[in-house]
């Protein structure tokens, strides 16, 4: 067995990201994480494993605890340690953005609501990615979650945990390998099937390369995202969110003279219109946001979250 410490730059509340379903999988459930730990396969050179994250519950000296039942090398903790980092969101330092948005009129009062909060991603972009494609246009999620489960075990490593199937989730060399039919009886459309395999193909072939996507600057990346077969504007700007970086860049997309994405509920949030609002009118909105564009949505996006359970809890009474 091994264990180590990972530290996050802070302030950290991993907590916050319970009351947040979209970034859990099938096989989890935010409401024993607390007390369980939060478990999933890890990729570690050509092999996988699984880990379990405990986390201190302190927003100011917020530390991670790692436990595996495998025994590792310092090596092998480092290579988790690189997906650890980008699952948690450890080395997003989001301290400018408290500093650029304390008198914001729609960021002020989130920040100090959801202090500490930062997104949860997973292992790498292709994860971020694959999810990404089997979600499309489907309103129930936990269905989505379910047809991705399906994948990982069609292929992915077959993993075990407490007795439980876990399998990981696939590489590109062997989700090239699937046929599109057989994924469209998994769950997905014939179309995403054949998304998902066209990217792999593409990324084993060189075409794509997710580091330098992960790397680059937001434009760059969204231009690059954009140019994946299945992932359009409003896609690419969401997967752009999952780098575990606090920069981001929201492009004008309208259809229709409407605006989309990410940059319409920006704009409806601040009061604005969003099919009649320039360029330089957005950029004004968002002045308090430079560099930190990415962290600073994902206050709007959690306070939307826990407003709506809240308001689904009233209902109920």
């Amino acid at each position: 067995m091994s264990s180590w410490t990972l530290k996050s730059i802070p302030p950290h509340d991993w907590f916050l990201c319970l009351d947040v379903e979209s970034y859990f999988d099938h096989e989890h459930d935010p409401e024993t994480i607390f007390e369980e730990g939060f478990t999933r396969p890890i990729p570690i050179g050509d092999r996988d494993v699984v880990i379990t994250v405990f986390f201190n519950g302190d927003p100011d000296a917020p530390e991670f605890h790692i436990e595996c039942k495998e025994s590792l090398s310092k090596e092998d903790i480092d290579e988790a340690n690189v997906s650890l980092k980008k699952i948690l969101g450890t080395e997003m330092d989001t301290r400018p953005l408290y500093d650029q948005a304390s008198d914001d009129p729609l960021l002020a009062d989130k920040l100090s609501e959801l202090y500490g909060l930062k997104r949860m991603t997973r292992a790498n972009l292709f994860e971020d990615i694959q999810n990404r494609i089997v979600e499309m246009q489907m309103n129930h999620k936990p269905t989505a979650k379910k047809m991705m489960f399906a994948i990982r075990e069609a292929y992915g490593a077959a993993l075990t945990h407490n007795g439980k199937n876990l399998p990981s989730w696939p590489r590109p060399h062997q989700l090239m390998k699937a046929d599109p039919a057989n994924i469209r009886k998994l769950g997905p459309t014939l179309r995403k099937g054949q998304y998902l395999v066209e990217l792999s193909h593409n990324i084993v072939g060189g075409e794509t390369d997710m580091d330098y996507i992960m790397n680059c600057d937001p434009t760059t990346a969204y231009e690059e995202l954009t140019n994946i077969k299945g992932i359009g504007p409003t896609a690419a700007q969401d997967i752009m969110m999952m780098r575990a970086r606090t920069d981001a860049v929201f492009p004008s997309n309208k259809k229709k003279d409407e605006e989309k994405g990410l940059r319409r509920w920006i704009i409806w949030s601040y009061g604005g219109d969003p099919h009649n609002t320039t360029e330089e009118e957005f950029q004004q909105m968002i002045q308090n946001w430079q560099g930190q564009e990415s962290a600073a949505l994902e206050f709007l996006h959690v306070n939307y979250v826990i407003k709506e359970k809240e308001q689904k809890a009233k209902a109920k009474k």
